[in-house]
């Protein structure tokens, strides 16, 4: 699904609301999403599941162009790991 697609249906559920304001709040919340977990390290939604920062080792990997070996230099990432709820309805 595309953040338009999210966006026509949370509109169609919500006859209220037009697109353009579910696009802001949807904005809005994705913002605030990304503060708390540059914030807290971590974000939970419940029953859904828990966005985490995770750290990545350095790591050999390879140039697909030329196949010589290479050094990937350690990194963050965001994780997520889906509540049980969420895991059991897939």
């Amino acid at each position: 699904m595309t953040k338009a697609e999210l966006i026509e249906q949370v509109a169609k559920a919500n006859k209220g609301l037009s697109k353009r304001a579910v696009e802001g709040l949807l904005n809005v919340a994705f913002k605030e999403i990304a503060k708390g977990i540059k914030k807290n390290k971590r974000f939970v939604v419940p029953g859904f599941g828990t966005f985490k920062v995770r750290d990545r080792a350095e790591r050999k990997g390879r140039n697909p162009k030329t196949g010589e070996e290479i050094m990937i230099p350690a990194s963050r990432t965001v994780g997520f790991k889906p509540a049980p709820a969420l895991k059991g309805s897939l």
